[in-house]
């Protein structure tokens, strides 16, 4: 088994576990998932505990269910054997390795000692609420994939971020890139604008996906709305996208 680079840093870990990616333009992907402790924002429709813990839950083997406890702060070699391994047991399965949290740049020199060696196994899929450009930065040349947020201040409860937005999709494009942004039947059309002005003036390639707020497993947003949203949205950026969070009707993590 090829050594990683020797680590000076652990990281602070919730879950490591295999699944279908449910949102987005990747969506239907078999991913690992490395979720990771600690946020910057606290959203008001966040559904995902963040908090530092004392272990780890690790998943056996790949889609098995089955879960026991790893110590934090977790090495880098530990994980590093457990991901080849998953990858020499099911070759060819994972699309990429979803690095994910609460917000991982928050642990970003965790991430500059990590991503060079986890991505010699798999592509690194990063997802990231998009507001810690400084932090992605020097992170870039060891990303493949970035799917960023945009957070509407109608639906975290939090001031805008738009300037941080600008700034992190400035870097951000330069790899393969989408934005996501949770609405609910509440968000003002001008909100929906502003975003896509934003991704028009800074990087029209780029897909903004219109991820309708989900609760106990239903959309919480009308068809009727969102086609609205989607029309406003796609007459200033067309490469709009209605994609709700898939995984949830499939009962998945």
């Amino acid at each position: 088994m090829p050594a990683p680079p020797t680590p000076s840093t652990d990281g602070q870990l919730l879950e490591v576990f295999s699944s279908i990616q449910g949102e987005g333009l990747y969506v239907g992907c078999r991913q690992v998932f490395l979720r990771m402790a600690g946020c910057n924002l606290d959203c008001a429709y966040c559904d995902t505990p963040f908090v530092p813990q004392p272990d780890c839950r690790l998943e056996d083997a790949p889609g098995s269910r089955n879960f026991r406890n790893l110590p934090n702060p977790v090495p880098l070699e530990t994980l590093y054997n457990i991901l080849f391994q998953w990858n020499e047991f099911v070759p060819g399965v994972h699309h990429s390795l979803s690095v994910t949290g609460g917000e991982p740049l928050v642990q970003a020199e965790v991430l500059r000692e990590w991503l060079p060696a986890l991505r010699q196994i798999f592509p690194i899929y990063l997802e990231t609420n998009g507001s810690l450009p400084d932090a992605l930065e020097p992170l870039l040349p060891d990303i493949d994939i970035v799917s960023m947020d945009f957070k509407l201040p109608s639906q975290t409860g939090l001031a805008p971020l738009w300037d941080e937005h600008r700034r992190f999709l400035t870097l951000a494009r330069e790899r393969a890139c989408q934005v996501k942004m949770v609405v609910g039947e509440d968000t003002p059309w001008e909100e929906i604008e502003e975003a896509a002005t934003l991704l028009q003036e800074v990087a029209p390639e780029v897909p903004l996906i219109l991820q309708a707020l989900t609760r106990n497993a239903k959309i919480a947003v009308s068809g009727r709305v969102l086609m609205e949203m989607q029309t406003r949205a796609a007459r200033i950026h067309p490469p709009t996208r209605v994609i709700p969070q898939t995984h949830r009707f499939l009962g998945l993590l």
